[in-house]
């Protein structure tokens, strides 16, 4: 199976809970016909922190709806945590693994020792460093992410300009974006100075920014890649009173973010849309196949549009812990 789910269409889905209409669906309380174990990074930041959030209420919500169903669900502070916890899941038994890798290439390989076993994987988000070792993929539109950055740019700077670039954590995904937004660059007439890894996190991204200020006398714009890593990016450059004339762009839709640009942010105009609730299709598709025996493969993606202040109030969730 391959299917596209539009943004807005994720967005109700999310709204909706997603499960509502599965429980609705007969279910076989007595008999236990799957066990789907669950391996997310921990909430180390905004993003994973959103992600957690609706992993629980997800969970509880097909846990009650589907009550021959069991899920475990591990969280991991570093890649050799979520390493382990991926091994301890199939010792448990699990009939299906879904996982947002905390890094592509560690991961891999116990995840294939999983798939040998005969576990159904479903990957998230960041992805696996080889392909075909997934049943399932559920994850934004990462080419698209990449080049809608690539283009705020040139619209920012039609007569070229100097820009600095952080990438993300070692993962498929970032590579991913980071191809397209190079791709989408050329003969631009924008010279990227730079580009380091700052993490998706905020701490990281102010020490980065921080870096890149110190070297380059003349930064045009900053992209952050992702919205924890755009507040550091933005606290270094205020401190250190360069925001004149520099547009910084990040990614993913944070409430805070979001905020900024409704409210006119000079530092800070547009956004990238990526959700943490990605994880919510990946969970219930996942367990609909056991639940109600739906054959699923393939392809999930969900689209990565450009926020402006003349869209933001659509992305804008002040309930949303993220």
């Amino acid at each position: 199976m391959k299917a596209q789910l539009s943004r807005r269409n994720m967005l109700v889905a999310s709204a909706a809970g997603m499960a509502l209409p599965l429980a609705a669906l007969p279910a076989r309380a007595q008999e236990k016909v799957a066990k789907i174990g669950i391996a997310i990074p921990a909430a180390t930041h905004g993003w994973t922190g959103g992600l957690n959030y609706h992993t629980e209420r997800t969970v509880k919500s097909l846990q009650a709806a589907f009550p021959q169903l069991d899920f475990v669900v591990t969280t991991a502070g570093d890649v050799q945590a979520q390493v382990n916890n991926v091994e301890d899941l199939i010792a448990q038994g699990i009939t299906a693994l879904v996982i947002l890798p905390m890094e592509s290439d560690p991961l891999t390989e116990p995840v294939k020792a999983a798939k040998a076993r005969g576990i159904f994987i479903t990957a998230v988000d960041r992805g696996l460093s080889e392909p075909g070792v997934e049943d399932l993929y559920v994850g934004g539109n990462n080419p698209q992410y990449g080049k809608i950055a690539a283009d705020y740019f040139k619209g920012k700077l039609p007569d070229g300009g100097k820009i600095v670039v952080m990438r993300g954590i070692p993962t498929a995904i970032d590579n991913i974006r980071i191809e397209a937004f190079n791709a989408a660059l050329e003969g631009s007439g924008i010279e990227v100075l730079d580009m380091q890894y700052a993490n998706w996190n905020p701490d990281k991204g102010f020490e980065v920014m921080q870096d890149f200020l110190t070297r380059f006398p003349q930064i045009d714009g900053v992209w952050a890649g992702d919205d924890d890593a755009a507040l550091g990016a933005k606290a270094a450059i205020e401190q250190a009173g360069r925001a004149e004339g520099m547009k910084l762009l990040g990614g993913s839709g944070m409430n805070r973010v979001i905020k900024l640009i409704m409210d006119g942010d000079t530092l800070i105009d547009a956004d990238i849309f990526y959700p943490p609730t990605l994880i919510i299709p990946a969970i219930t598709v996942t367990a609909a196949r056991y639940a109600v025996q739906s054959p699923v493969h393939g392809i999930y993606t969900l689209d990565s549009p450009l926020i402006t202040a003349e869209n933001a109030a659509e992305y804008y969730f002040p309930d949303s812990p993220y």
